[in-house]
């Protein structure tokens, strides 16, 4: 009986030019996929696993961004490969995000119509799974 050898594509497998990090220092962060984004936070990947099918298999399990930005440590190391440090930097990467963003909105934010109070909570109210009920 034949062993079943894994032969997943590695990052060092990938082209120079089609590898996230070189592809962001030439083409900036905007030319790169959510899963490209996410395999340059976590780094390495697993000896089953590339860092890119590690980062998509995220996303995957959480539907996309939507869900991993709320997901706890335990939520996240769930998903084999992918351990408390890993767990640890994207959940500090999210949070960063979150309070650049509201920079924006607390240093300047005036509220002179119904459109502007919905503007200044959407980003905090946009994916709550509840309704809720906020006075501004």
């Amino acid at each position: 009986m034949e062993s079943t050898k894994s032969t997943a594509l590695m990052i060092k497998d990938y082209p120079e030019d089609q590898r996230p990090r070189e592809r962001m220092i030439q083409d900036g962060p905007k030319s790169l996929s959510n899963h490209e984004l996410l395999a340059i936070l976590l780094r390495t990947g697993s000896k089953e696993e590339s860092v890119l099918q590690l980062a998509n298999k995220l996303l995957v399990n959480f539907e996309g961004l939507r869900l991993l930005k709320d997901a706890s440590i335990e939520e996240i190391t769930d998903t084999k490969g992918i351990g408390k440090v890993k767990a640890v930097q994207l959940m500090a990467a999210v949070e960063l995000g979150r309070r650049i963003h509201r920079l924006q909105y607390e240093d300047r934010y005036v509220i002179r119509s119904p459109e502007d109070a919905a503007n200044f909570v959407m980003e905090d109210m946009r994916f709550l799974s509840q309704e809720h009920f906020v006075c501004v």
